[in-house]
């Protein structure tokens, strides 16, 4: 196999950790991870520094101290969804079942009644990577993707979330997507990344004209298929999960693909004021900008 050569020894170090760390009791595990991540804030400088843009273009009424602080903890979110990764991997079922607090679950079986899929309907928040593990012991999904550049770390990413979900699909996969919904199957579904000018119209988020895929409403068109917003949370002193799914959207998608969009941003951003720790600000999410604006992450 040639993920044995030398350049991958790095991953498989920290693939090797990752395993040791997921035999230990879960609150350990969770102050590792932030241990972990307070480490990276000092380290990964350039990320740490997208993170303060982000930060105060989008909650510019809050204190320095408070963006500071919210960035201290955001970094150590990071590091526990690091440590989730592992829960994901090797984790079974009965393990997950007395630390995830399911809310809403009836909103999901009424969407599937209808016998047209689901669109589980997520943003990027550190906590995504747990959905799949809290969620599959009471419905069957297949989550969306990105390739990972790295071959080796897109394998073994991937191979993960196959072992609970069955079958992920690639984010320019529409194909396999409709397939399943056809089928039924929920489908796991992210769009608030940048994924450039060719594919976005720029919509606000936190009163940012932003690069936003239009493609949920599209894709609910096409059968019309309930979109079902999800959002994951952990509880304080280690109590484990929150998973709340919402109601389906009402009169959703319609004629107006833009407008559409225009609401999906803004369910995002609740959910970020909400919860900001946990939000990807490590994320160039304004990277794109429209015709005549200069950059705003200028490194």
């Amino acid at each position: 196999m040639h993920f044995y050569h030398p350049r991958y020894w790095p991953i498989w170090v920290l693939y090797g950790l990752l395993r040791l760390v997921s035999f230990l009791p879960y609150h350990i595990q969770i102050y590792i991870g932030r241990k972990i991540g307070s480490c990276a804030r000092h380290i990964f400088k350039k990320r740490r520094k997208i993170a303060e843009i982000n930060l105060r273009l989008c909650f510019p009424e809050w204190t320095e101290e408070k963006r500071k602080e919210i960035l201290k903890q955001h970094f150590e979110s990071l590091g526990i969804g690091l440590v989730e990764f592992g829960m994901c991997w090797w984790w079974s079922d009965k393990k997950i079942l007395p630390l995830a607090h399911v809310e809403g679950l009836e909103h999901l079986h009424n969407a599937l009644r209808k016998n047209k899929g689901v669109i589980l309907l997520a943003g990027h928040f550190t906590t995504l990577e747990i959905i799949s593990l809290v969620l599959k012991p009471h419905t069957d999904f297949h989550p969306m993707y990105r390739k990972n550049n790295n071959e080796f770390l897109d394998y073994i990413i991937r191979s993960g979330r196959e072992r609970h979900c069955g079958k992920v699909i690639p984010h320019d996969d529409l194909r396999s997507m409709i397939k399943s919904l056809r089928s039924n199957v929920p489908v796991l579904y992210i769009p608030d990344q940048n994924f450039g000018r060719r594919h976005s119209i720029f919509v606000p988020f936190f009163g940012i004209q932003t690069a936003t895929v239009p493609a949920t409403s599209r894709l609910a068109a096409i059968d019309n298929t309930p979109v079902v917003p999800i959002i994951l949370q952990r509880l304080p002193d280690y109590k484990g999960y929150r998973l709340v799914i919402e109601k389906a959207l009402e009169n959703f998608p319609t004629d107006d693909p833009e407008q559409d969009t225009i609401r999906i941003n803004q369910l995002f951003e609740k959910q970020v004021r909400d919860n900001p720790v946990d939000y990807l600000w490590v994320h160039r999410r304004f990277k794109t900008r429209p015709e005549g604006e200069g950059p705003i992450y200028k490194f």
